[in-house]
């Protein structure tokens, strides 16, 4: 009987390690292309002259549709390149790192919420510290920022999602603790400050 059980036990075990496999596989496939489809987004983007530029940024009013791909994260001491895809609901979040559809975009001088699986993007988030560079490449520009702070919250803290106007804050969020089993209870939140856009 109890060879039996340990039979179910170890059946069960590595079912489940199997579907957690497929999904990592899914998840990178997902992330892949929409890698792509970003890199391919900013290629086509359109060249404006100066003074275009200028009148853009005056007029800037940026709406893109839930789970379209928006543009690209950079993390350079994290080696990483990542999609940016509009909304944080799960079929964005496997695609890449979601905006927050309640927050704005680079250069709207505000706040930009954007999240990402601690087990996929952002492993490794915790790893950064003051002063390292995060870079955000969309069709409007390229924007540099600089972490200031990070911090550990509850899941249901509602204080992280907050204008900043009129100081633009890039904050990046994930659940905490990183080598958490199921739902983790707390986020991981980077703050970054604007240090240097070019349009």
């Amino acid at each position: 009987m109890e060879k039996k059980v340990a039979l179910l036990m170890l059946a069960v075990g590595l079912c489940l390690i199997g579907y957690a496999l497929i999904q990592m596989l899914s998840t990178n496939q997902s992330e892949k292309a929409a890698l792509a489809e970003a890199k391919k987004y900013l290629k086509m983007a359109t060249v404006f002259d100066e003074k275009a530029i200028d009148e853009k940024q005056e007029t800037l009013e940026l709406s893109f549709q839930n789970g379209e791909t928006i543009g690209i994260l950079q993390i350079p001491n994290l080696n990483k390149e990542l999609p940016i895809v509009e909304g944080t609901d799960e079929g964005a979040l496997k695609q890449g790192v979601g905006h927050y559809t309640g927050t704005v975009y680079p250069g709207e001088k505000d706040q930009i919420l954007l999240s990402g699986h601690r087990d996929t993007v952002f492993t490794g988030l915790d790893k950064l510290q003051n002063g390292d560079s995060i870079i955000v490449k969309m069709a409007h520009g390229t924007f540099t920022y600089a972490i200031v702070d990070t911090k550990i919250v509850e899941q249901n803290d509602e204080t992280v999602i907050r204008s900043t106007a009129p100081e633009e804050l890039l904050t990046l969020s994930t659940c905490y603790p990183f080598r958490y089993i199921g739902n983790a209870p707390q986020r991981y939140v980077v703050y970054a400050k604007l240090v240097e856009s070019s349009l």
